[in-house]
């Protein structure tokens, strides 16, 4: 099995875990950051130097971060634990519960294949984060990791959630977060005997992170000749969940312009390898894989991809978003490549007509001619294509559970 070992965790003491964990800075504008970053004892305030610091000395910035993160450790608003597991539940304000494992997998058995990508990172945000790493030395937000559900490894989580938990709050957005520390030695053995037939971990989210922890690695191996692997820079903080406790949402995408054609002409063509229904101006939500949701001139339309494409696809890449980009996108539309293009826009979709409606919004609003809704990716087409090592289009996955930054981090120095 890939590695996956416990380790010395980070985390807030109790009276700072209202104020100190957040969510990705991607979720706020800079004025909600620069609001935070005024919040005493927030992550974001201690990580202030990097994302509201006028200065342009970023080395200098990084520097002044780890001094903040020990200066909090000193004052004792942090706390570092003895080598553990963390068993962490995540409540949604629905009820909808995730939980999984938190602890650090290996470097060597991402670059081995052992744990598996099903998408390509920006060579220049990998590098930028793995300088901050060097630097900083703190991973604050876990790698999202999946596998095949272990009936042994439920029965653990299940029996440890009897106790209580360490931590135990509810976040802004009415998100509750419980974490139960697995510390006991018998209790860590069997943990490990019940792991250890798991084969692979596919990357849910975070290919960037394990990325740039990567590259650092590599650079650290190549300045201390005698790394043995087992150094603190080897090892990538992460959060494993079986497929019982993952949600893969939709990743829908709006369209500027149709490339000239006339919304008729646009329709004839898609005929050609697309059997068309008329689903009229309620929000259709596609029904199943091969079923797509398309948005045009006030109309929704189910497009089918018909089985000789399927057929054509079968034993390489057969997503929907990747039907998208071949027949429509690039066949049609002239769009060569999805990835450097401004006439897509990426819109999150909820599984439901709720994003179906959003997308619908978007269109009517004069800013985009066309909008399709495409079936969320099933987790038996995730751990294919990562199996088979090729890598998605952009944006075709949303995926829950989305982790909380700084709940528990991981100090690589």
């Amino acid at each position: 099995m890939p590695v996956f070992k416990p380790f010395r965790g980070i985390r807030p003491n109790p009276d700072f875990i209202d104020v100190f964990p957040t969510y990705s800075l991607d979720n706020f504008t800079q004025e909600e950051i620069n609001k935070k970053a005024q919040q005493e004892d927030s992550y974001i305030q201690m990580i202030k130097p990097a994302v509201v610091s006028k200065s342009k000395d970023v080395d200098r910035n990084l520097r002044k971060i780890r001094s903040n993160f020990e200066e909090l450790l000193d004052d004792k608003k942090l706390t570092q634990d003895d080598s553990a597991y963390y068993l962490y539940e995540q409540t949604l304000p629905d009820k909808t519960s995730f939980r999984g494992l938190m602890g650090l997998v290996s470097v060597d058995d991402f670059w081995e294949g052992k744990i598996k990508k099903h998408e390509s990172t920006i060579t220049e945000r990998r590098m930028k984060m793995a300088h901050y790493l060097e630097k900083v030395g703190v991973q604050a937000e876990p790698v999202l990791l999946t596998y095949h559900s272990n009936s042994k490894v439920e029965l653990l989580m299940n029996h440890e959630q009897k106790n209580v938990p360490i931590i135990n709050y509810t976040d802004e957005k009415k998100v509750r977060h419980k974490i139960w520390r697995i510390d006991n030695r018998l209790k860590l053995q069997q943990f490990k005997e019940v792991l250890d037939p798991i084969d692979s971990f596919y990357i849910a989210d975070g290919h960037h992170r394990i990325g740039s922890v990567a590259e650092y690695a590599k650079k650290q191996r190549d300045k201390y000749k005698r790394s043995h692997g087992t150094e603190h820079y080897n090892f990538v903080y992460s959060f494993i969940v079986s497929n019982q406790s993952i949600k893969i949402n939709d990743y829908n995408r709006l369209i500027k312009d149709i490339n000239g054609l006339s919304d008729e002409e646009f329709l004839e063509k898609l005929r050609e390898d697309f059997q068309i229904h008329d689903k009229g101006e309620a929000p259709y939500f596609p029904s199943q894989k091969f079923h797509i949701s398309m948005y045009l001139g006030g109309k929704f339309y189910s497009l089918h991809v018909k089985h000789n494409i399927r057929e054509e696809n079968r034993n390489a890449n057969d997503l929907d978003h990747h039907l998208v980009d071949k027949y429509i996108f690039e066949n049609i539309l002239g769009i060569e490549n999805a990835k450097h293009t401004d006439k897509i826009t990426y819109l999150k979709g909820t599984s439901d007509t709720v994003g179906i409606s959003e997308l619908k919004e978007k269109v009517d609003s004069g800013d985009y001619k066309v909008g399709f809704g495409i079936y969320p990716i099933s987790f038996s087409d995730l751990l294919k294509i990562s199996d088979k090592e090729i890598k998605m289009p952009p944006k075709c996955t949303l995926i829950e559970p989305k982790l909380i930054t700084a709940l528990i981090m991981y100090d690589m120095k």
